[in-house]
């Protein structure tokens, strides 16, 4: 790890700190609401079943933001685009406090799952061009642990201040990612890995016919992913609301200890791929969280939940760690602004019915408990599959470029 840290430019850093803050940012407004949709459910008279749909549209029109998003990014820079695609969903984010209905609402966690959408793959792209090869892994591991870290953020603001300032206060919060843009603007270089000429060569679209067999496969490697994260994530604060009868604090303290181990599993598994390689390191990790599981979901008091909890999100998210490198190190060199991001993406639009999913298994079958097990243990060997078939490219040159 320490290898990998040594000797950075200034651009390598703060590439790395935009990119990182960025996501982190948009995963803490994304999971703001999953700690309080029985909150919204009462205020605007549905079912919890019915919120969820929320966290359906934000996925849902995540891809459209990226290949959106993407393209500018791959025609005008990586820059200049994520300045405005942050801008963007910190707007929408705020906007989703003052929905005077659930119609309203909906739409507004649309409007921010396009801009969501966006910013992942321009970061990350942004990112893997301009740090050198050798840390690639560390790096992925890092800006990857930046969704938990969003979502541990949450997890204090929700123990904080819920109490005080109810959801519509925690939504207002939504406006700080804003001030990432001062810094963006002021501090980070444009993309080694982009130019203006290669801005004319090759479409998306083009790219995809060519590599239509390399898309399907990412496509169908993210959507085990997402159902794996999202399907241990999402609906995990309910569970401890609605099966274990637990009050605002200790579910935060609990979500807080398991971000904890996601941020940790991130990095770890991250620098551990630069060795072992990525792929070998996603197999290790996805099997080994289902031996974690009984212990995550089916233990009696809030300490044993939490050390569950914490050693899940530390294999899930250690799995998801690798992520940013391996799908930029997969990636047509002259799509790199959009490819990782759509397939990525697509992938959430698959599994973005988990949360309803599991609402309506856990109506079915009268657990939360059983809902989360049946996704993860699929997600689970979903995700050790594809990786199993899958071609391991942890030395691709990210600053290749094919001709013109």
């Amino acid at each position: 790890m320490l290898e990998a840290l040594r000797g950075w430019t200034k651009a390598e850093k703060h590439a790395v700190a935009a990119s990182y803050l960025g996501w982190t940012l948009d995963a803490f407004d994304f999971f703001l609401l999953t700690f309080v949709l029985t909150d919204i459910a009462r205020e605007f008279g549905v079912d919890v079943k019915s919120a969820t749909d929320a966290i359906f549209y934000t996925l849902a029109f995540r891809p459209l933001g990226a290949l959106l998003f993407g393209w500018l990014a791959d025609r005008y820079g990586r820059r200049s685009v994520l300045m405005i695609d942050v801008s963007l969903y910190a707007a929408f984010a705020f906007a989703s406090a003052f929905s005077p209905d659930i119609l309203v609402f909906l739409v507004l966690r649309a409007l921010f799952g396009v801009a969501m959408g966006g910013e992942w793959g321009v970061g990350a792209s942004l990112t893997m061009e301009t740090i050198r090869p050798e840390s690639r892994g560390f790096v992925s591991g890092l800006l990857q642990s930046g969704y938990p870290m969003g979502n541990l953020l949450a997890s204090a603001a929700y123990y904080l201040l819920f109490p005080h300032v109810g959801w519509r206060g925690l939504f207002m919060l939504g406006l700080l990612p804003a001030v990432l843009v001062l810094y963006i603007r002021r501090s980070v270089a444009e993309s080694p890995g982009w130019s203006r000429a290669h801005a004319k060569e090759g479409s998306l679209t083009g790219i995809l016919r060519h590599h239509w067999h390399l898309a399907l496969y990412a496509i169908g490697l993210m959507t085990a992913f997402n159902f794996f994260s999202h399907g241990t994530q999402d609906m995990y604060p309910t569970f401890l609301k609605v099966d274990r009868g637990f009050n605002p604090h200790q579910i935060g303290i609990i979500v807080i200890v398991a971000n904890v181990g996601a941020i940790l599993g991130g990095i770890m598994f991250g620098t551990v791929s630069q060795r072992l390689g990525r792929l070998r390191t996603i197999i290790a990790g996805a099997i080994l969280s289902l031996l974690v599981l009984p212990l995550w979901l089916y233990t009696g008091t809030g300490v044993t939940l939490a050390i569950g909890a914490f050693a899940m999100q530390f294999m899930v998210q250690g799995c998801w760690g690798l992520i940013p490198a391996y799908l930029n190190e997969l990636s047509p060199a002259e799509a790199r602004g959009s490819f990782p991001g759509v397939v990525y993406q697509l992938g959430n639009l698959l599994a973005s019915r988990t949360g309803p999913l599991q609402a309506g298994l856990a109506v079915q079958y009268g657990s939360y408990a059983f809902a989360l097990a049946a996704v993860t243990v699929v997600a689970g060997l979903g995700v050790a599959f594809f990786a199993s078939v899958g071609r391991e490219a942890k030395d691709a040159d990210l600053h290749v470029r094919a001709p013109a």
